[in-house]
């Protein structure tokens, strides 16, 4: 294991906290996951479930303001019990929720999530449609998004209208304001219609992203089966001229890092876990927060690798919880897990 001193006052965390940082605006969906109350089973075989908030950009969001950062989330949920919970729950953790939209007319979705015996991850998900397909052109918050040191989103806002037309708005918006582009895919290959329409979907959006964190199962599946490990793949089949800096994320193993110029690995590190939901988005978080006050981590092997250990930390704390949302640490629980 390589554990790198991450330093109370070093640059890459911020000590003064909120406000230091950019603002790092998430865009995309915000959902209720159902977690079995125990692990390791099917959904079938689960007793029962715990209601958590979830969705990988509102994840995000919360995950970099609770490591003391400045974000903001951009979406749509339903005029329903669960969509004024979720933003209720932004809100207990400061995130900017003035991007919002409620549907009178649509539920909030839903997602069942467990972790089987067997290590796979098992969705099932409820939107049909959900309030988050939902969002307008017309509804974007374009003063907010024009504000952004970096704009975040992932690929499930692209899979039906009119919410993919927001998506590519708020994109255009962003990019024109100068802002940093971050793609995280997050495959849900049951959402889409096909597996050749994630992949187009996915594609098609790929090199107008400044950053790319993307999974080895991810490599995978949009390279056809290619070998993920294989950096000639991942230079040839999915880094882009203009991309700054793309990250593979290989679990408990750790990450890689390709740049124009530099690439590496940073090792994982070993906790026990109970639920992976949100571990990568945690990860997001965690190299968002410190990208958003130090963009010099393009260049820099030394602040990118303490960054990205910084990450890893984070998606490991978040796995000794159940949900995502609520297992997301705060930058004192990460500094304090690398100091031991």
């Amino acid at each position: 294991m390589i554990l790198l001193s991450l330093g109370k006052s070093n640059d890459l965390t911020n000590e003064n906290g909120k406000g230091n940082g950019g603002l790092v605006v998430c865009f995309g969906e915000m959902l209720i996951d159902f977690v079995p109350t125990v692990g390791g089973v099917s959904l079938a075989e689960a007793p029962a479930f715990q209601k958590a908030a979830g969705g990988a950009p509102a994840n995000v969001a919360v995950g970099i303001a609770r490591l003391g950062g400045s974000s903001a989330f951009v979406g749509k949920v339903g005029a329903d019990e669960f969509g004024y919970m979720l933003v209720d729950i932004l809100k207990q953790n400061n995130v900017d929720t003035s991007g919002i939209k409620f549907d009178p007319n649509a539920r909030t979705a839903l997602a069942f999530v467990t972790l089987r015996a067997d290590g796979e991850r098992e969705f099932l998900f409820f939107r049909n449609p959900s309030a988050d397909m939902l969002l307008q052109e017309s509804e974007l918050a374009t003063d907010l998004i024009k504000k952004a040191k970096i704009f975040h989103y992932g690929s499930i806002s692209l899979i039906h209208e009119p919410c993919k037309s927001a998506h590519l708005a708020a994109m255009k918006i962003a990019k024109d304001s100068g802002c940093i582009l971050s793609y995280d895919p997050n495959l849900r290959l049951a959402l889409w219609p096909s597996a050749e329409a994630a992949r187009n979907g996915i594609k098609s959006i790929w090199d107008q992203a400044d950053v790319i964190k993307i999974s080895e199962d991810e490599i995978t599946f949009l390279t056809c089966g290619d070998d993920p490990y294989d950096d000639d793949v991942v230079l040839k089949k999915l880094f882009h001229p203009n991309l700054k800096l793309l990250i593979v994320t290989e679990g408990s193993g750790g990450c890689r890092y390709y740049t124009q110029e530099l690439k590496g690995r940073v090792a994982g590190v070993k906790v026990n876990a109970v639920d992976t939901t949100g571990a990568g988005d945690a990860f997001v978080s965690g190299i968002m927060y410190n990208l958003a006050s130090d963009q010099s981590i393009f260049q820099n092997e030394e602040r990118l690798r303490k960054a990205l250990y910084f990450a890893n930390v984070c998606g490991a704390i978040t796995v000794t919880g159940r949900g995502a949302i609520p297992a997301l640490p705060t930058k004192e629980a990460v500094l304090q897990f690398a100091e031991t």
